[in-house]
């Protein structure tokens, strides 16, 4: 990140302290929120590397996911050219929208952006492991199984594509690239990674 201690000496808070906060998808480069933060809730931003922001109809600090569970992983600070409006680049673990919204202005991340996020919130499965979710259970039993899962899903792509049902195509795809995920973070495998190996492939 930016150097941390020249965007809280150089911030220049508003007559209530406050200083407007643009809360950014890293990925997809989409605005998610448009919140405030006071001088309390900006310095924990950039210390804790997760979104704090100042509420004002609560007139309390807020840590984004604290009771939703989607945190948000900064990647980056800044400030504006005349320094009165901070700019947050992070990766979103969830909806930004209370609403359960991908963004409080209604956009949707395109597909790059849907499986970047997607892989985020796996990777973050994997470190926490919660009860009661289904990507815990996959990491608890192993590569056998998410490979066996993997196998599955793809018989069930290729069953749905032999029986002419788009629907099914749709639906089973999806499964089969959730499950793909779950095995490249299993084995520690990046979507650059695959991004690099890709480009090399398209160059032949």
């Amino acid at each position: 990140m930016t150097n941390n201690s020249d965007i809280l000496n150089k911030a220049r808070f508003n007559g209530d302290g406050l200083i407007p906060a643009v809360i950014q998808d890293s990925n997809t480069r989409e605005v998610l929120t448009v919140a405030y933060m006071n001088e309390e809730a900006l310095r924990l931003t950039i210390e804790r590397g997760e979104t704090h922001l100042w509420s004002r109809s609560r007139n309390q600090l807020w840590h984004k996911g604290e009771t939703s569970g989607n945190f948000q992983k900064v990647r980056a600070v800044r400030l504006d050219c005349d320094q009165d409006v901070v700019l947050v680049e992070v990766e979103p673990l969830g909806p930004a929208c209370h609403t359960g919204a991908y963004s409080c202005f209604g956009v949707e991340p395109d597909f790059g952006g849907t499986i970047k996020s997607l892989y985020a919130l796996i990777k973050q499965r994997r470190e926490q492991r919660p009860q009661g979710s289904y990507t815990t259970t996959l990491f608890d039993a192993g590569i056998d199984r998410i490979a066996q899962k993997v196998g599955e899903e793809a018989v069930e792509t290729v069953i749905a594509a032999k029986n002419n049902s788009t629907e099914r195509v749709i639906e089973e795809t999806s499964d089969l690239l959730y499950h793909l995920m779950v095995l490249l973070v299993e084995k520690g495998v990046t979507l650059g990674q695959i991004n690099q190996e890709l480009s090399q492939r398209r160059k032949s």
